[in-house]
């Protein structure tokens, strides 16, 4: 009896450590060099990672005293919904400082899925700062496969003189006619 027992617990030992279990694989972090507020970033994996995750994280910063606008898109073309990537999430976060946790600031939206996976994300006002994209998904397929994604910043608009003009004189016709609208119930 005990022998049994024994023989059990062992075979149950073993097969709790044979657990298969994904490996997370990509080079992170990885620097989005950008030229004129403008990049391409992108990872590729090698064939048999089927089953594996990735999490592929692209740094840059923003320097200046003026906001940015940034829009990114990353795409990953599949001959089947079963080979090549799916995309689980492309994620916009600003590095902590001082030990502060990194802050998610945008995440994207999937636009398409299956053999074509294509996700975009748009935020305005980032301040200067240290930054990155997370592109994470899954391998689907047993062939090697790849992801290809591009950046763009533009200086977040800056309203004009008249701008204000107009709404300064807009909020004192407001107050004239409230203004004008008591004295008449008075």
């Amino acid at each position: 009896m005990k022998k049994t027992l024994l023989a059990a617990l062992v075979i149950a030992t073993a097969s709790f450590g044979t657990t298969a279990m994904a490996d997370t694989i990509g080079k992170t972090p990885q620097v989005l060099n950008l030229t004129d507020n403008a990049g391409f970033f992108g990872d590729v994996f090698g064939a048999n990672n089927k089953g594996n995750t990735f999490a592929d994280k692209f740094t840059f910063s923003v320097s200046g005293s003026s906001m940015m606008n940034m829009n990114a898109i990353v795409s990953s073309i599949s001959p089947s919904a079963d080979t090549g990537l799916d995309f689980t999430g492309l994620a916009l976060y600003g590095v902590g400082t001082g030990g502060a946790a990194d802050k998610l600031i945008a995440s994207g939206t999937g636009n398409a899925a299956g053999p074509i996976d294509v996700w975009t994300l748009s935020t305005s006002n980032l301040a200067a700062g240290n930054y990155y994209l997370k592109v994470s998904g899954n391998v689907v397929g047993t062939t090697a496969a790849s992801f290809g994604g591009a950046t763009m910043m533009m200086a977040a608009p800056v309203p004009e003189p008249e701008t204000y003009g107009m709404m300064l004189g807009g909020l004192g016709v407001l107050g004239f006619l409230a203004r004008r609208r008591k004295q008449k119930q008075a």
